[in-house]
């Protein structure tokens, strides 16, 4: 069984650090952490551990349903400092979770098509 909501934020806050994915502000009582879907559900993204990641409300809010490339690059445009290799950690966490539990058809070729332009854009990001 999946853990819940609560369950999943405070576990990829531990698995990822107490800062914003994609603005790097830290965590904490003044900037509390919201569950931000990597994939997000209206395409496909399941509300599993390996798809979510930590994020602050704004970022998390003016994301939206943006892919992760496209928010990548507008965070950059922003000046702020999004933090790639924990995207693509989480990426290829979720790869290799829907591989193992199968599923997931509508998230598969969004999340193969992120991981193509992210691999595209950082060479370091396709080791």
């Amino acid at each position: 069984m999946q853990p819940g909501r609560l369950q999943r934020l405070t576990a990829a806050h531990a698995r990822d650090g107490a800062s914003c994915v994609w603005c790097a502000r830290p965590l904490d009582d003044r900037v509390p952490a919201t569950t931000d879907h990597v994939i997000p559900k209206v395409k496909g993204g399941p509300s599993w551990l390996e798809n979510e990641v930590a994020a602050c409300r704004r970022c998390n809010g003016e994301r939206g349903h943006r892919g992760v490339v496209d928010w990548l690059e507008e965070c950059e445009r922003r000046g702020w400092s999004p933090d790639v290799p924990r995207l693509v950690r989480v990426l290829d966490a979720l790869d290799e979770a829907i591989r193992v539990r199968g599923g997931q058809r509508r998230a598969r070729p969004h999340l193969d098509a992120q991981r193509r332009r992210l691999a595209k854009r950082s060479p370091s990001a396709a080791a």
